[in-house]
């Protein structure tokens, strides 16, 4: 495998229910054998669902897809030691257990990266959320973070309001 100076995101596979011990020893290893320049990033993909529990609904994040761990590094055969040695990690995914970088568009849908978006949302702003699972429901910005691309947006959820943190593609301006 050549060995790129460009970071890329990788999958590793964890054991069930591990994820965040293998997140934990994976950033340990990166500390003890001083890899900050080759492993930046680290994200156990989540997603918040609402879930109803006796007849009472809440919002709860849950593991998107369970027993995988995403990298973001410079990967070189040195480094498939250290990384797969680690406490809770079984290993790469890709062919016969060998890294495989994730593909510009995988990245993308994955909102791994953030793009810098630019926007004309302003906090008092009136948004319709557009995607995810409060889709349709209208609330008010209450903080605008350009740099992260996310707004706070304030909705009326079960009888109280709740705030909310969505991505700029996630909500759409109402016009006054």
């Amino acid at each position: 495998m050549e060995h790129s100076n460009e970071p890329k995101w990788y999958v590793l596979h964890t054991f069930s229910g591990y994820e965040n011990v293998a997140k934990e020893n994976l950033e340990t290893v990166v500390k003890k054998f001083n890899l900050q320049d080759r492993i930046f990033e680290m994200v156990i993909p989540e997603e918040d669902v609402i879930e109803e529990k006796n007849g009472k609904k809440k919002l709860v994040t849950r593991k998107s897809m369970p027993c995988y761990l995403l990298v973001k590094m410079i990967y070189g055969d040195d480094l498939w030691h250290n990384v797969t040695n680690t406490r809770g990690i079984t290993g790469f995914v890709g062919p016969k257990g060998r890294p495989l970088a994730l593909t510009e568009e995988e990245v993308m849908k994955m909102r791994l990266e953030k793009i810098k978006v630019e926007t004309d949302i302003e906090i008092g702003d009136k948004v319709e959320i557009i995607e995810g699972p409060l889709d349709k429901m209208i609330g008010t910005v209450v903080a605008v973070d350009a740099e992260a691309g996310v707004v706070t947006v304030t909705v009326e959820m079960f009888g109280r309001e709740n705030n909310v943190e969505l991505s700029f593609e996630q909500v759409h301006k109402i016009q006054a």
